[in-house]
């Protein structure tokens, strides 16, 4: 019985500890939790696993600013990854001012990895204002849109654009986003131009694109960090791609946390039952 009063009386400083050693210790050691695929992931990924690079580039485009980056980041870098890995050209982009930079960051970084070349095996767009019309004018004309990358260099003489027109030639536009703007794409890219989308949006916002993904008008999804999580299991499987997987480490932390919370809870629940018992027979 001691045991359990000791229990019940624990100074909750010891469980603050154990619950930030259970979160950081998945950063530092190597800690495998099975993770189930789920559809939505499983479809964006065999649908890019199926293209070459004769099928032309795929377009990602960074729809999200720095608030919601440790959720949508390693869905980006989980997609630049498998698309490096298959050669396949690749432009990215953003239609928020504040996501160009992240969009330049993380795509030079991972060409880096894969010894890619700006403007041969990759192009870095840079912002234009207005959603849906920059989504229409790349339905229409991806150069008229975009006279020039993120780097100043003229569209038209980029070898990565070769023979690109607009979305004819652009086998799938992904739109990563913690907002509405996936919509947008939907609503001009898909509806008007018959280009397919993915998407990759917050946990939060996940469950608004199921009635778009069950009529296919979204060929594929990444929901929040578990999604991006998933997508790196299969590239990993597949590629044996390089670098950290982050957002796979980022849920064995947070599954680690969860585990903790419930012995905690399973234990104080214990202790609470074995100290009344003992205080009825007492009493």
């Amino acid at each position: 019985m001691n045991f359990w009063i000791r229990i019940s009386d624990i100074d909750r400083r010891w469980i603050y500890l154990l619950m930030a050693i259970a979160i950081i210790l998945p950063f530092f050691v190597n800690i495998t939790i099975p993770i189930r695929i789920s559809p939505p992931t499983q479809d964006l990924y065999t649908y890019i696993d199926t293209l070459s690079p004769d099928s032309g580039p795929i377009l990602i485009s960074f729809d999200y600013d720095p608030s919601t980056q440790g959720e949508l980041t390693p869905m980006a870098i989980a997609l630049l990854r498998h698309a490096f890995s298959k050669n396949l050209h690749v432009i990215t982009m953003s239609l928020y001012p504040t996501g160009i930079g992240i969009a330049e960051n993380i795509t030079s970084d991972i060409a880096k990895e894969y010894n890619k070349i700006e403007g041969r095996d990759y192009v870095v767009m840079p912002y234009a204002p207005g959603y849906s019309a920059v989504i229409l004018s790349i339905g229409e004309d991806i150069k008229n849109t975009f006279a020039t990358d993120y780097y100043g260099n003229r569209t038209d003489t980029l070898s990565c654009l070769n023979g690109v027109k607009n979305f004819e030639q652009i086998p799938i536009a992904i739109s990563i986003s913690g907002s509405s703007t996936p919509y947008a794409w939907i609503t001009y890219g898909y509806t008007k131009y018959g280009e397919k989308i993915g998407v990759g949006t917050t946990a939060v916002s996940a469950t608004s694109y199921y009635p778009y993904l069950r009529t296919k008008q979204v060929a594929g999804m990444l929901g929040g960090l578990k999604g991006a999580a998933e997508y790196e299991t299969l590239i990993r499987k597949f590629y044996h791609t390089k670098g950290r997987s982050m957002a796979t480490i980022g849920m064995n932390s947070q599954s680690m946390a969860h585990i903790i919370m419930i012995i905690l809870i399973i234990l104080g629940n214990i202790s609470y039952f074995a100290i009344r018992k003992q205080n009825k027979r007492s009493a």
